[in-house]
């Protein structure tokens, strides 16, 4: 499906929404359908450096049939570059704070990148809130480290990367980076085909990076994506997790290695897992029609009337079970 139509007319209705003192954004769609309660809300999270419009190609598709909500995290977007530590918690309790104030029934999260590590937590902090999650490839630091890095090279990798930390250094490198020249290079390594990286996807990219506080954003993010505090492991959370879940990786992605797929993978045996060929870091973005489709028929497979009234029953089987123990 070929969308000409401007990105800020195809990503619903755009709001202010203050938290914590913080100015936040966040859009939504009605579906256009007869409400259907089988039919749970979604609400999608972008990844490192994103924000809503990523999701342009999506939203008009998704709410044919789904209420969809998109949120830009504190720190990216056009919501606040608030100088605070930044954790997968800190964007959880945004999250929870938002579904609860807008939206209060269960619902599915779609994310992408460190959007899939909130979306994992989110689910295991706040199981009430969560019907299912989709995971566009998952960061998990430990992993990564893990399983891409020799043991003798894991510490002088630390080492580089603490030694570039250094405030005035980040500053210098952010100035560079958020060039739209330079956001465009970045692109084709997230991105496997070329034609995806269009001048709107750059301006979109490139935009956030001009706001007040955005270089101290950009040096806070840096030093905490690396701690171990930044976010749970996947390794103990993804196997308490009792809902469909839903995990997508393109096989050419550069940022999170395809490699370490299958060990997510195996964390959960709910875990439906597709590999998408020639599509890199943001398949969502770069192959839409193929990823909405497959997000459709996950859904429509999970979330439909017999699937609906199952849960409820196994719901009320599991309270009357409590109650007589």
């Amino acid at each position: 499906m070929i969308i000409t139509e401007n990105w800020s007319k195809r990503i619903g209705r755009q709001r202010d929404w203050a938290w914590r003192g913080w100015q936040t954004r966040y859009t939504y769609l009605r579906s256009s359908k007869k409400h259907d309660p089988s039919k749970p809300p979604l609400i999608l999270i972008h990844g490192f450096g994103a924000a809503i419009e990523h999701w342009r190609n999506n939203i008009p598709v998704l709410s044919q049939s789904h209420t969809v909500y998109a949120l830009d995290l504190v720190g990216f977007g056009a919501s606040r570059k608030a100088a605070t530590d930044y954790t997968v918690n800190l964007w959880v309790e945004q999250l929870y704070d938002f579904w609860r104030t807008f939206i209060g029934q269960p619902v599915v999260l779609v994310g992408n990148s460190i959007g899939s590590l909130v979306c994992m937590t989110a689910a295991a902090t706040y199981p009430h809130m969560v019907e299912g999650i989709v995971m566009l490839s998952l960061p998990d630091v430990s992993i990564l480290r893990q399983e891409t890095l020799p043991k003798w090279l894991q510490p002088i990798v630390m080492g580089i990367e603490n030694a570039i930390a250094s405030p005035p250094l980040l500053k210098a490198i952010f100035k560079i980076l958020r060039r739209p020249e330079v956001v465009r290079r970045w692109a084709k390594i997230a991105y496997v085909n070329r034609a995806a990286i269009t001048d709107e996807l750059v301006q979109i990219l490139a935009a956030p990076a001009q706001d007040k506080g955005a270089a101290g954003t950009f040096h806070r993010l840096f030093k905490s994506v690396r701690l171990p505090q930044f976010s749970p492991p996947a390794k103990e959370v993804l196997p308490t997790l009792n809902i469909p879940i839903l995990l997508v990786w393109g096989r050419q992605d550069c940022m999170v290695p395809f490699a370490i797929a299958p060990s997510v993978a195996s964390l959960n045996p709910k875990i439906e897992f597709v590999p998408l060929d020639n599509v890199g870091h943001c398949p969502h973005d770069e192959s839409p029609d193929q990823f909405n489709a497959i997000l459709l028929d996950w859904l429509e497979a999970n979330f439909n009337q017999a699937k609906a009234v199952e849960r409820i029953e196994s719901k009320c089987f599991k309270s009357v079970i409590e109650e007589a123990s």
